[in-house]
């Protein structure tokens, strides 16, 4: 009896057990369902002023709540502008699996070509440059430069000629080609003997000036570095100054010489004491002789 009993108990601890984890797993468990549609991404890289070609993209679930601004949930209007049957251009680098937005896209109706990634308002200007003024090589499509000038002061006479001056005249201008190659090459360095900068046209202007009266020269700069240079331009002479005056602060310090200790004073000599002379004759009488003082 039991027997029986303890193994109804057994049974019944079972039962309540499975139930118990039946009912957390159908019930306690938070659900996780997330709300999702497909966007267009890019399959692979795809390169500046490159026209979309059907194997560069692809559809991908993406969460519905973080999708970006200007995404394309079809291929319809993105390959081809209905209107023209022209592929769309890419104006600016699309890396793989990156959505593909509207704004990557140059306008409707481009032809391609460089024509096609300059944003509206801007220009596009070619400087020639060689391997030192093009940064060995590495201003590449994509990449951002600071424009420098060296040309002469007019007025300042320095020994007799107009006194020399670079100073930077544009910063942070976007290379949309180097000679004629839009895309870059796996930022492998490449010189070119000319290089097309998207400039403002106040910004065309005084390159174009610049290039008249000087010699200029590309600073390759940091992607996401997009702050002013406070510089003023340095001339010959400042530069001179600059350069003795930090050669003299990274001199050392000539060594002080220490005073040699006087000598030692030479010991007094004793000196005899003078006796006056004193004067005398000699008396002769008969046959003495006698010393008589005057």
């Amino acid at each position: 009896m039991n027997k029986l009993r303890a193994i109804l108990t057994l049974l019944a601890a079972l039962l309540l057990a499975s139930a118990t984890v039946f009912i957390v797993v159908r019930y306690g468990a938070p659900r996780t369902h997330s709300d999702t549609h497909k966007i267009v991404v890019a399959e692979r890289d795809v390169e500046l002023g490159a026209p979309l070609a059907p194997d560069d993209l692809k559809l991908v679930e993406w969460p519905r709540e973080s999708t970006p601004a200007g995404s394309f949930t079809e291929f319809s209007g993105l390959l081809r502008d209905s209107s023209t049957q022209t592929p769309r251009i890419a104006r600016s680098t699309i890396l793989k699996g990156e959505p593909v937005l509207e704004s990557h896209l140059a306008p409707l109706g481009s032809q391609g070509g460089l024509s096609a990634v300059i944003r509206p308002g801007n220009r596009a200007i070619t400087v020639r440059v060689n391997d030192v003024v093009g940064v060995a090589g590495f201003a590449l499509p994509g990449s951002y430069v600071d424009v420098l000038v060296n040309t002469t002061v007019p007025g300042a006479q320095v020994g007799g000629s107009e006194g020399s001056i670079s100073k930077i005249v544009l910063e942070h201008i976007l290379v949309l080609a180097a000679a004629q190659e839009v895309a870059r090459e796996d930022a492998k360095p490449k010189v070119v003997n000319a290089v097309t900068l998207e400039v403002t046209p106040d910004q065309a202007e005084r390159l174009d000036l610049a290039r008249s009266v000087g010699t200029l020269s590309l600073v390759l700069r940091n992607l996401i570095d997009q702050g002013e240079t406070t510089s003023h331009g340095i001339d010959k002479e400042t530069l001179l100054q600059w350069a003795t005056r930090r050669h003299a602060d990274e001199s050392p310090p000539p060594p002080t010489s220490v005073p040699a200790a006087p000598p030692p004073p030479a010991p007094a000599r004793a000196v005899a004491p003078r006796h006056p002379i004193k004067e005398s004759v000699e008396v002769i009488r008969g046959t003495d002789r006698s010393q008589q003082e005057l």
